[in-house]
């Protein structure tokens, strides 16, 4: 049961993510090209995270999701 909530969790990651990536890029084409400075920095975040082992999504879910195993918090 709890392998399902870290897995639930890891998707919940992806899919956070990948709407960033794409809500940047919708507004890059429809309202200003400067938006995809957020698609920049969610990727500097990315290539950074394995490295510094500190993700702000993952901050964020392990918060409220207590009862699965933390996920790059740090350590």
């Amino acid at each position: 049961m709890e392998q399902n909530r870290n897995h639930t969790k890891i998707r919940l990651h992806d899919l956070i993510v990948g709407l960033l990536y794409g809500i940047s890029v919708v507004l890059a084409f429809t309202v200003d090209i400067q938006w995809l400075y957020m698609a920049g920095a969610v990727a500097f975040l990315q290539i950074i995270s394995p490295l510094t082992k500190f993700c702000p999504v993952y901050f964020i879910l392990n918060k409220i999701m207590p009862g699965t195993d933390p996920v790059q918090n740090g350590k």
